[in-house]
């Protein structure tokens, strides 16, 4: 009997057309700050929706870019949901700013304006800036609620879309695509290989905003222009018959080497144009784990599909009830993987690691200890079967009995 194979939480899918692109782009004559980098932050904006892409070196420089271009710092209060990665608050801490976490629905992880609001309560002392709600899953907050909150808080707003590319969100009687800056200030993308989109590292961000484009690639790039309009010294920049000297640019202010390279570019746009299929594949498969654990229930459910969006999924979590189950989380872990089937937890909230207990202590976010107690991510990934959801069912079966 043939062997069955290993199955990740999430992997990329690389076909022979990706990789050609890739050895089109090592065989041309620039690796980096070329080409393969306009096109692809030219298809990104196309798939958004938004006027400018700004392609980085991976979703933490973005948030992190996010977070220079508007010139937060410290004293000043980012409102983060807790139910995240850590790079979403460490962004602000980045800078100097201060996280103010906010609690999330504990079905769905997502932050509400409700949230928001008891959040802009705890900011003491601190100017509240910016917010950064989390597009979590593949499913999206209800930003059509939290932009107007934000505005009235005088907030800019930053998505974090990094599990959310190609996702929409429902707003005014249609579909508002993610990151395309109608909703937001700046929407920042991850292209990691378990993403939809793979560039093995890299990032993004979208925006509306063209002097907030034009300072985002200055940061992107140690702080350099090249653009003569921008120029602060026009006795070094322009020669002597009013041209701008060939070699010159300026640093006003020190930035970070967060480029992309061609080589990388050159995979994302090719992944790019196969998004539609890639989301199509993942949604074909999220509907069968509904099926296959709906044995399962109550004691396991697939997540809590929100209305007002329509979801770009990047896991597969399904909710479990560990203390009904008389087994605890790790052993179901290491159950499933002894039988070949890896499994993750997104996330342990940020607000209970050790720097923020620290910082922040004595913080009470029920609705993201509630989401993390039961959260368990299943396999999900285009090249995955439907016969494979049906194996990690059985298996979660077999484990929990």
């Amino acid at each position: 009997m043939t062997p069955l194979r290993p199955l990740p939480y999430g992997r990329q899918c690389v076909e022979d057309d990706d990789i050609a692109a890739v050895v089109a782009a090592l065989r041309s004559d620039t690796l980096t700050t070329g080409p393969a980098v306009s096109a692809f932050e030219a298809a990104l904006a196309e798939v958004t929706g938004a006027p400018h892409a700004v392609v980085c070196a991976s979703g933490t420089a973005a948030l992190h870019l996010a977070a220079l271009a508007l010139d937060l710092g410290p004293g000043d209060a980012v409102i983060v949901p807790s139910l995240t990665f850590l790079a979403t608050a460490n962004a602000a801490r980045y800078v100097g700013a201060e996280v103010v976490f906010a609690d999330v629905d504990g079905e769905t992880g997502l932050m509400g304006p409700e949230h928001l609001e008891a959040a802009l309560g705890r900011c003491g002392d601190l100017r509240p800036r910016a917010v950064f709600p989390v597009h979590l899953n593949g499913q999206s907050c209800a930003m059509a609620e939290i932009t107007p909150l934000a505005r009235r808080h005088g907030l800019a707003i930053v998505e974090d879309a990094c599990h959310a590319l190609g996702g929409e969100q429902a707003i005014d009687g249609g579909w508002n695509p993610i990151g395309n800056g109608r909703l937001s200030d700046m929407a920042c993308f991850s292209f990691h290989p378990v993403k939809t989109v793979a560039m093995g590292e890299g990032g993004a961000v979208t925006t509306a905003d063209a002097r907030l484009a034009a300072r985002l690639r200055a940061m992107r790039s140690h702080g350099m222009t090249r653009d003569p309009a921008a120029f602060l010294q026009p006795d070094e920049a322009f020669g002597a018959d009013g041209q701008p000297n060939p070699w010159y640019y300026e640093m006003a202010e020190p930035g970070f080497n967060y480029r992309a390279c061609d080589i990388v570019c050159a995979l994302g746009a090719s992944q790019l144009a196969k998004l539609g299929r890639f989301m199509s594949t993942r949604a074909a498969l999220v509907a069968a784990y509904a099926s296959a654990l709906a044995p399962l229930a109550p004691r396991v459910v697939p997540l809590k599909q929100v209305a007002g969006c329509h979801p770009s999924w990047h896991i597969q979590v399904a909710k479990i009830d560990f203390a009904a189950c008389g087994i605890p989380r790790a052993e179901v872990m290491r159950g499933l993987a002894r039988r070949g089937i890896s499994t993750q937890v997104h996330y342990l909230p940020v607000h209970r690691q050790p720097y923020y207990r620290q910082r922040y202590p004595g913080l009470n976010l029920p609705g993201a200890d509630a989401y993390y107690a039961r959260c368990l991510t299943l396999p999900l990934f285009v090249g995955m079967t439907g016969a494979e959801v049906e194996r990690v069912a059985t298996a979660l079966a077999e484990v929990l009995e």
